[in-house]
């Protein structure tokens, strides 16, 4: 036995059980309060905070020499520790906020910056999702696989970038010639499902123009086990610093594809 990847994998568990102990405080909720952070877009909860506060107690039992790099947190970790949680305690706030039932909590293990296992958790349908670096995803213990139809008999997830409407002009001309390349469009407010929906084979491709890293540092890992190709929508590598980035997920051939479609705009 790998005692390294052994040991990945008790982590993950500990990832798994925090999660489903977390997301007790979401579907309790009532009355739920936004801030605003940057923007009107930009909105955070109490929920947030506590979910996040929640997690890190969690995860520090199961790994107490572990670092943090969260999304509500003032002074994030370095993202090459030897052991980081990357953080998203409610990604879908919006959703959250407005009782849309399509939120998630997104965990990312990393180890000297490369992320090695992630979970997904979409509490209101019970949906788990995970993958250990070169072991393959899974939802709810079932292994997935991308789909292989074409962009042509495939659905296309797409995020607004909400916070950032300079880009808005770019994103919906993009989404334009995305839903004239498939069989439709969806979006559904939250990069971490998205990339689990590609990585179940739902869906054939995601994209959009602004993501932070703990927006994506597990779906991403999900999509990829799941045989699926992830990169910036220049056909790069995602950033390894933890800045802000084009986000573009699906099969290998769907991704090209689409970055030949996009070059075209």
């Amino acid at each position: 036995m790998n005692v390294k990847n052994e040991r990945t994998r008790q982590v993950l568990a500990a990832m798994e059980q925090a999660e489903r102990q977390a997301a007790k405080l979401i579907l309790q909720a009532h009355g739920v309060l936004a801030e605003t952070k940057t923007g009107k877009r930009d909105v955070v909860t109490e929920y947030d905070r506590k979910v996040q506060q929640l997690l890190m107690s969690l995860l520090r039992e199961a790994v107490p020499e572990a670092h943090f790099f969260c999304e509500e947190m003032d002074e994030r970790d370095r993202l090459d520790a030897e052991h980081l949680f990357i953080i998203d305690p409610i990604d879908g706030t919006m959703n959250f906020v407005h009782g849309f039932h399509h939120s998630c909590i997104s965990v990312a293990y990393a180890q000297r910056g490369t992320v090695c296992a992630g979970a997904v958790y979409n509490p209101y349908v019970d949906e788990m999702f995970t993958a250990l670096r070169g072991c393959g995803a899974r939802l709810n213990g079932r292994p997935l696989s991308v789909t292989t139809a074409p962009l042509s008999e495939s659905v296309i997830c797409f995020g607004s970038a909400p916070y950032n409407p300079e880009l808005s002009d770019r994103t919906f001309s993009l989404a334009r010639a995305a839903f004239d390349a498939s069989l439709d469009v969806r979006r559904e407010g939250s990069a971490a499902l998205d990339l689990c929906t590609v990585a179940a084979g739902r869906a054939g491709l995601y994209f959009e123009l602004r993501v932070s890293l703990w927006d994506y540092a597990a779906g991403a890992l999900i999509a990829e086990e799941a045989g699926g190709r992830c990169c910036t929508l220049e056909g790069g590598p995602l950033p390894a610093d933890g800045s802000r980035t084009t986000i573009l997920a699906g099969s290998p051939a769907n991704v090209e594809a689409f970055l030949q479609l996009a070059k075209s705009l």
